[in-house]
This record gives C-alpha cells, sequence and structure tokens, in this order.
C-alpha cells in the first residue's frame, strides 16, 4: 500500500470502570483530566453515552462487534468464544495494521480477534502468563505475585500507593508499549491501535503522588437515596469486595482519593500517547462500564444507575473527515455505535452483523435521526439475586427488575443523581406506562420468560449468563 495512502489512522483509548462523570469535561469538582478535557473540547464529547451491559466481558464484546448483549450472547462476566465479525479483524482485512495493548478481556486468552499484534495483559493480576508479568521478570521483579503484593483485592474497596515504582506500573507499561508500536509501525498502512488500561478498577493502588494528590482535597461524599439505604451507620468487618458498603468516613474517603488518582495517572500517560499520534488520526476515549464508588451504598457495576452505566465518550475527528470540532452531542449512544461509527469514517463496509448507528450522519449534521432511546441489561446483581433492565433517553429511565417484580423511575434532568425515584408517583403513573410498553417490546420474545401475554412478569431466580445458542465446551463465569 502506498506511502500516500490518505485514510486515518484509529487510536482506541479506554478505560476500565470509569464513571461518566469522572472527566473534569463533565464537571467534575475535584478530578483533574486536562489532556481527556482537550480531547474531548476540540472535539465531541457525548454527555450521554451508556453501556448496555455495564459489566466487563459483556461490553468489551459489544464494543468489539457492535451488536446488542442479546446477539453476542453474554450479559455477564461469561467467557465464551466470540464468532463473527470484529472491529480490529474488519480493518486488518481492509489493510489496516492491527495492534493491541493492555486488556482484551474475551476467551481464549490469547486469541487475536483480529489484532495482528499485540501487548497483551488483562489485568496487572498473575493469573496468566501475559506481557506484564514478563515485563516485570525481565526487569528484575522476581518477587512471588510481585504485580499484586500491595495487597489491595482486585474487587474491593481497599486502597494503598502502588508499592513499585512508577515505571512499573501497568498504566505507565501501557503507554509505553502504545509509544514503541507508534514508533515502529509501518509508515506505508494506517493503523488500529487500542490501548486498553485495567484502572481505574481496582486494585485501586495509584502511584503515591496521585493518591496523595487527592488525599489533600475536599473529597466529595457518596449520595445516598433513601429508596436505597441498608446501612444506617457505618459497619466493620464487611468482606472488603462485597458489594453493598457503608464504610468509616476516612476509608470512604480513601477509596474515593484513590479511584481519582487513577484517572489522574491514566490522563497523564494518555498525554504522552496522544503527543506521539500522527495528524490524520481518529482519536477515541471510552470505557466498558462506571463505578458506584459508595453511591446508594454500592460499589463496583452491573447496576442500572448512573453511576454504574453512564460511561464516557470523547472523539475527535481530522478535518478531512468532514467532522467538526467543538461539538457536545445529548443523543443517548453506546458502545455498539463505537464500531460502524470509526468503520465508516476509515470506508470500510459495515458488517450485516453490526447493530450499532455510525454517529457520522449525525456529527456532520446530514441526518437528525436517532434512536429515541436504548436498552441495557445484566444478568444477575449480587445480594439481590435478580438481573437487571433498564431504558434511558438520557433524561429519564425506567428499570425493571425481573426476579424481584419491581420497577423504578427517575427523571435524570431534574435529578441526576437518582435519588428520587418516582415508580409509585401518581402523576407519572401515564409517563411510566409508556416506558414500561417500550421495554415489553423489546424483550418480548427472549428465552428468559421476561415477558407472558403481553406484561413484563417476575423471572424466580438468577437468569442465564450466557443466552442459548452461545455457549461453547470449557466455558467459563468470571
Amino acid at each position: 500500500m502506498p506511502a500516500s495512502d490518505p485514510r486515518p489512522n484509529i487510536l482506541l483509548l479506554m478505560t476500565d470502570q470509569q464513571r461518566g462523570d469522572a472527566l473534569g469535561l463533565a464537571g467534575h469538582p475535584v478530578l483533574q483530566t486536562p489532556y481527556l478535557d482537550a480531547l474531548g473540547a476540540s472535539g465531541v464529547f457525548f454527555c450521554r453515552a451508556y453501556s448496555a451491559c455495564p459489566i466487563c466481558v459483556a461490553a468489551r464484546r459489544t464494543l468489539m462487534t457492535g451488536q446488542r448483549p442479546r446477539s453476542h450472547g453474554v450479559v455477564a462476566n461469561y467467557h465464551t468464544r466470540l464468532d463473527g465479525p470484529t472491529l480490529p479483524g474488519v480493518l486488518a482485512a481492509m489493510g489496516y495494521q492491527t495492534h493491541l495493548v493492555g486488556k482484551l478481556h474475551l476467551w481464549p486468552f490469547r486469541a487475536r480477534y483480529g489484532f495482528q499484534s499485540e501487548d497483551w495483559a488483562d489485568s496487572p493480576f498473575p493469573r496468566h502468563d501475559d506481557d506484564y508479568q514478563r515485563f516485570l521478570r525481565r526487569e528484575g521483579v522476581l518477587a512471588p505475585r510481585a504485580a499484586v503484593a500491595h495487597g489491595a483485592d482486585g474487587n474491593g474497596w481497599v486502597t494503598r500507593p502502588f508499592h513499585l515504582d512508577e515505571r512499573f506500573h501497568f498504566t505507565t507499561w501501557c503507554a509505553d508499549r502504545a509509544i514503541e508500536f507508534l514508533e515502529r509501525r509501518d509508515p506505508t498502512c494506517p493503523f488500529f491501535l487500542k490501548v486498553s488500561f485495567h484502572q481505574p478498577h481496582q486494585p485501586l493502588t495509584p502511584p503515591r503522588d496521585y493518591y496523595e494528590r487527592y488525599l489533600r482535597r475536599q473529597i466529595p461524599e457518596p449520595w445516598v437515596g433513601s429508596w436505597a439505604r441498608l446501612y444506617d451507620r457505618p459497619q466493620r468487618g464487611l468482606a472488603v469486595s462485597a458489594w453493598r458498603v457503608c464504610l468509616e468516613p476516612e476509608l470512604m474517603r480513601q477509596y474515593r482519593a484513590a479511584y481519582y488518582g487513577c484517572i489522574n495517572h491514566i490522563d497523564d500517560q494518555i498525554g504522552r500517547i496522544l503527543a506521539c499520534v500522527p495528524h490524520n488520526t481518529i482519536v477515541v476515549f471510552t470505557s466498558d462500564h462506571g463505578e458506584m464508588l459508595g453511591d446508594h451504598q454500592w460499589i463496583r457495576k452491573r447496576q442500572p444507575y448512573e453511576p454504574s452505566a453512564h460511561i464516557p465518550l470523547l472523539m475527535r475527528f481530522p478535518p478531512e473527515t468532514g467532522v467538526r470540532g467543538r461539538q457536545i452531542c445529548d443523543r443517548p449512544v453506546e458502545l455498539m455505535d463505537v464500531m460502524p461509527t470509526l468503520l465508516e469514517a476509515a470506508g470500510v463496509s459495515i458488517p450485516d452483523s453490526v447493530e450499532g448507528r455510525s454517529l457520522l450522519p449525525l456529527l456532520r449534521g446530514a441526518s437528525d435521526e436517532w434512536r429515541p432511546f436504548l436498552h441495557g441489561e445484566c444478568c444477575d446483581i449480587p445480594t439481590l439475586k435478580s438481573g437487571m433492565q433498564y431504558l434511558t433517553d438520557g433524561r429519564r429511565k425506567y428499570i425493571w427488575f425481573p426476579g424481584l417484580g419491581r420497577e423504578q423511575f427517575f427523571d435524570l434532568e431534574q435529578d441526576p443523581r437518582e435519588m428520587n425515584d418516582l415508580a409509585s408517583q401518581p402523576d407519572r403513573a401515564e409517563e411510566i406506562a409508556v416506558w414500561r410498553e417500550r421495554l415489553t417490546k423489546e424483550l418480548e420474545g427472549r428465552p428468559e420468560g421476561f415477558v407472558c401475554g403481553g406484561r413484563l412478569v417476575q423471572v424466580p431466580g438468577p437468569t442465564t449468563p450466557c443466552l442459548p445458542g452461545w455457549e461453547r465446551p470449557g466455558d467459563v463465569l468470571v
């Protein structure tokens, strides 16, 4: 392919478990993300972006395939082989050089799914012989389970500064490998580079400077709606990885400070990467899902609530693509829209399997048509013994818990923190009925039996994490 190939390069930056409000650009009161803020301010900031299945494996399958969870078959952290066209696979077939840095979280491990090369490490845990572990050994870090010798739990609220020098941190390693690829790439063809950081997913272990920066700040306290309150006072003796928590104020402050420190560290490393990116490059930043961070006495993900389901999404396009910068898009978008947007921008045909929609007509002003709302789900939520279903347009949110036979409704315009559940309010009954009917149509015919006789019905017991037809020998629930 000639050196004059005019097609844009593509850089996809991804974090794990970053809330949609965890950006300076989104108005966060203490978090510093100057590089991401500049990216979003000069490009497109999608202020109503969501994860349709706010849990790692399902969300990443959606990003890779452009499909909703019901179509790619997984609605939980469940490992089964992914078939069909993928974003890097389609681009590679059309002459792009494709490379992965960091987390893929698809199974079998080391399967490339369209990446021609990789610096792969699904997490900083030494569970697999990944490239991050190889790096530590080459650098002489030989202690047993050296990457997690800090002692912080991989899914919990215990935090501390990273125990090794910052150059050994997983976040720094990802940036180093990305820059190395950009320096060594084939200059005669466009590239697709995905850089996938593990944090701010736990363990929350930012380098010391970042941790202490936020410990010195006035950290906002969690908000807790009366509908959500499980504990009346801080609890001691909770499991470190408990889903429902009410921590001592100082522990909660440390937990949140470490979360913000991890994001600030990632932002600085993204700044290093962006300094090496050629001009003709589409840059996308997003996350797979959010983090409850103590709000409504929950931590981690899986919830239909804004801290868990609302995600950051920023895009910046070269002028040649016809997308103007400095836009704020308030339409409801989700991860399945990333693949068709990037393929269209690259001049590549979008596979019939893709269910997401390209954002380019919307961003170019060529069309004003868009979906009125989006649908999200997750098979089960620990402690509730119930899956969840939700619909939102970014202004209202309707939630259905099939295992409980219970619904919730929030006015996000008036109540963005979801403090007031309006499901039982008589003056909202007609509005809620419209949303209930929408979800009924969305779920009709599903094998779980969510709809019977044209009505949403209670489905006792846990629902399946993998829909029929997707199971494979050796599948793993993680």
